[in-house]
């Protein structure tokens, strides 16, 4: 059974369809990938998925419940994280506590306990401060709790914001150009850090990704989309010689070139 099962789906901006009839299936332990040249529709995809827009068509089945119509944060209780394209933490908060925050849709304590700091509310407390620390371990910030996000190194961020996404507990991880602003050593730990994700914490990871040698290395299914219309899907190398593809990128007068 599908993990993801996005049947149509269509997201329009006046005169504007951003996002054409989309079908996408993404299957439990998958890494995909979602390409496409700039203003392909990729990101508003994700923000389909994700609940920040509601698609004028279509359906979003997340294991097995559909998604249409649920707020961000309902969404993210179902069990879907997400990075952004542009870093979006807390940068005047210490590291430990943007981890804390993707905890909350989890917490239970109430105003009730906020205020009267009963025992309960303390444990939980307890609890959500020792998993922000194991999390920043994972992703290789140990000892960096106390420092502020704004002074975090980039590549550092981007693991700090992911943090924050598997804080939520995630069951799939959407990560929005992932690699973006790396230097090609820095991109090769990212690639591998994903699989750990994958492999160690058995998620299912969606990325948009515009380097095309990350995604043909990390892929296990990847789509296209040209105009918010998916054009191919398929194994890395199935997309990679795929006619329409080509042109999406290059153009139509330049797709003989490598042929």
């Amino acid at each position: 059974m599908a993990l993801l099962n996005a049947s149509q789906v269509t997201k329009r901006f006046g005169g504007l369809t951003a996002v054409d009839k989309v079908d996408f299936v993404i299957e439990p332990g998958m890494i995909a990938s979602l390409i496409g040249p700039n203003g392909a529709g990729k990101t508003t995809f994700f923000n389909c998925i994700t609940g920040f827009y509601r698609p004028e068509e279509g359906e979003i089945l997340f294991d097995g419940h559909n998604l249409v119509g649920l707020r961000p944060d309902l969404i993210t209780r179902r069990g879907i994280a997400r990075t952004f394209q542009n870093i979006r933490l807390f940068q005047n908060m210490t590291a430990i506590e943007n981890v804390m925050v993707g905890e909350h849709p989890r917490m239970k304590a109430g105003l009730f306990g906020a205020i009267f700091r009963d025992p309960g509310t303390m444990a939980e407390e307890r609890r959500v401060v020792k998993r922000a620390q194991e999390l920043l371990e994972f992703v290789g910030l140990r000892g960096r709790e106390d420092e502020m996000a704004k002074n975090l190194a980039y590549g550092d961020q981007r693991r700090l914001e992911i943090a924050r996404g598997l804080a939520t507990d995630p069951k799939l991880l959407l990560l929005d150009e992932p690699t973006a602003g790396m230097n090609p050593q820095e991109t090769t730990k990212m690639v591998g850090f994903i699989r750990r994700l994958r492999d160690e914490l058995k998620l299912t990871i969606l990325l948009i990704e515009h380097q095309m040698k990350v995604v043909m290395t990390i892929s296990d299914h990847v789509s296209v989309l040209d105009f918010g219309v998916k054009i191919c899907q398929g194994t890395p190398a199935e997309v990679q010689k795929n006619p329409r593809v080509r042109e999406a990128y290059l153009g139509k007068e330049y797709t003989h070139i490598g042929a």
